[in-house]
C-alpha cells in the first residue's frame, strides 16, 4: 500500500449506473444515448456493484454518488438502494425524477442521510420540456419531487441555467418552495459534449450574463426566499458568508482528490468525463483491485501531488485555490487536454475584466 491511501481516503465513489436516458437534454455533459421503454442500455452489474463497494469500504468510503445517465432505469436500482441501505453508507442520488415512484422514494429514504436533486428546468412545461427534449417529462419531474416530499426527504431542484430559462429563475424557486424541496441549484452550462452544440448555438449565457445572475441570486433573490439558494459559480466569485457562514454551502465542488468515478462499463476513471474522455479513464473492476487503482494510478498520484500549486493561469493566482482546486479539473482537462489548465468561467472573467481583484494573490489583504 502507498502513502495515497492515509493521505486521501477514498470518501466518495460517483456511480455512472447506466450509459443510457430517457431524456434528450440539450446540455448534458457526458451525452448519454436515449432509452425508450423497449430498448436497454448499459448497465452496471449489480454483483460487480456490491463488489466495489465492499473494496471501497476498506479504503475510507463515506458515500456514494449515483447518477448516469439516469440511474433510475437501473434494473436493479431497488437492489442497489436495498444493499446501500444495509451497508449503512450515505447516499446521494441524481436523477430527473421521471422514474421516481413512491416505491422508489420510499426505498432512498431508507438509506443513509440520503440527498436527493432533480433536475427542473423551467417553471412551466413548454420551457422544461424543450431543455429536457420529451414531452411530458416536466409534471413527471413535479410528481417525482412531490413523491420524495411525501416519503420524507427534502429534494434539491436543480436549474441549468441558459438563455431560454433564465427569466424562470424566480419562477423555479416559488415553485420549489411550493413543492416541500429544500433548496434550489442553479448550474451553470459547461461547454463538455452537447453543452459545446449549445454554446455554439448561442443558447449558453455569456460570462458577464452568469457573473450577473451569479450577484442577483446571491444578493437578492436569496433573501426573500423561503429555502436555501446555491449558485455554481466558482468560490472566487461567492461572498465568502456563503462559503463559511452557518448557511454556506462550502466550495460547492467536487473533492477531486477523494473521489474515483466508476463507469456503467465497469471501468474506474476520473468521473463521468471517462465517457469523453477515455484517457482518463484507468482501470477495470472485474480485473483490478481497487486499492492498487486508487494508491498506484500515475494520474491520481500526479493529482493528489500537483493541486493546487500546479494550477495555471487564473487559478495559479487565485486566493481561493486550495479550497476551489481548479473547481473542475475534468472540465479543464478535457478543454485543454492539461490537468493543470485554469478553469474557463474564471478565465474568461479575468479577461472581461470581472474576477474579483481581492481574490488574486498579488491584491489580497
Amino acid at each position: 500500500m502507498t502513502s495515497g491511501s492515509s493521505s486521501f481516503p477514498l470518501g466518495m465513489v460517483y456511480f455512472y449506473l447506466t450509459e443510457g436516458c430517457n431524456l434528450r437534454c440539450r446540455h448534458c455533459w457526458i451525452n448519454p444515448k436515449y432509452q425508450s421503454g423497449d430498448r436497454a442500455s448499459l448497465a452496471l452489474d449489480f454483483e460487480l456493484f456490491c463488489h466495489i463497494i465492499r473494496q471501497a469500504k476498506l479504503l475510507g468510503l463515506d458515500g456514494v454518488k449515483l447518477t448516469g445517465g439516469e440511474p433510475l432505469i437501473h434494473p436493479d436500482i431497488d437492489r442497489i438502494l436495498t444493499f446501500l441501505g444495509s451497508e449503512e453508507i450515505r447516499v446521494t442520488v441524481e436523477t430527473n425524477g421521471l422514474l421516481c415512484t413512491k416505491e422508489i422514494a420510499k426505498s432512498i429514504s431508507k438509506c443513509k442521510t440520503p440527498f436527493v436533486s432533480v433536475s427542473l428546468d423551467g417553471a412551466e412545461a413548454e420551457t422544461h420540456e424543450w431543455v429536457r427534449g420529451v414531452d411530458g417529462s416536466f409534471e413527471a419531474a413535479i410528481q417525482g419531487i412531490r413523491n420524495l416530499v411525501t416519503a420524507g426527504l427534502r429534494p434539491q431542484v436543480i436549474l441549468t441555467v441558459m438563455r431560454r430559462n433564465k427569466d424562470q429563475m424566480e419562477g423555479v424557486v416559488r415553485l420549489a418552495e411550493s413543492l416541500g424541496a429544500g433548496s434550489v441549484k442553479f448550474n451553470i452550462v459547461q461547454p463538455i459534449s452537447r453543452g459545446e452544440h449549445l454554446k455554439e448555438a448561442g443558447e449558453s449565457l455569456r460570462i458577464n450574463e452568469l457573473v450577473e445572475l451569479g450577484r442577483w441570486v446571491e444578493n437578492i433573490l436569496s433573501r426573500d426566499a423561503k429555502l436555501r439558494l446555491i449558485y455554481s459559480h466558482p468560490p472566487a466569485f461567492k461572498p465568502l458568508g456563503n462559503i463559511f457562514g452557518k448557511e454556506g454551502d462550502g466550495c460547492g465542488i467536487c473533492r477531486i482528490r477523494n473521489i474515483i468515478g466508476v463507469l456503467s462499463n465497469g471501468c474506474y476513471a476520473m468521473c463521468g468525463i471517462g465517457e469523453t474522455a477515455p484517457d482518463l479513464v484507468f482501470g477495470q473492476a472485474e480485473r483490478d483491485c481497487l486499492e492498487e487503482v486508487w494508491n498506484d494510478t500515475p494520474l491520481l498520484l500526479e493529482l493528489r501531488k500537483g493541486l493546487p500549486e500546479r494550477l495555471g493561469g487564473i487559478c495559479g493566482g487565485c486566493v481561493m485555490k486550495r479550497l476551489c482546486l481548479g473547481n473542475c479539473i475534468s472540465q479543464n482537462y478535457y478543454s485543454n487536454k492539461n490537468l493543470w489548465a485554469p478553469f474557463w468561467y474564471c478565465e474568461e472573467a479575468r479577461s472581461a475584466g470581472l474576477f474579483p481583484k481581492s481574490r488574486l494573490e498579488e491584491t489580497a489583504g
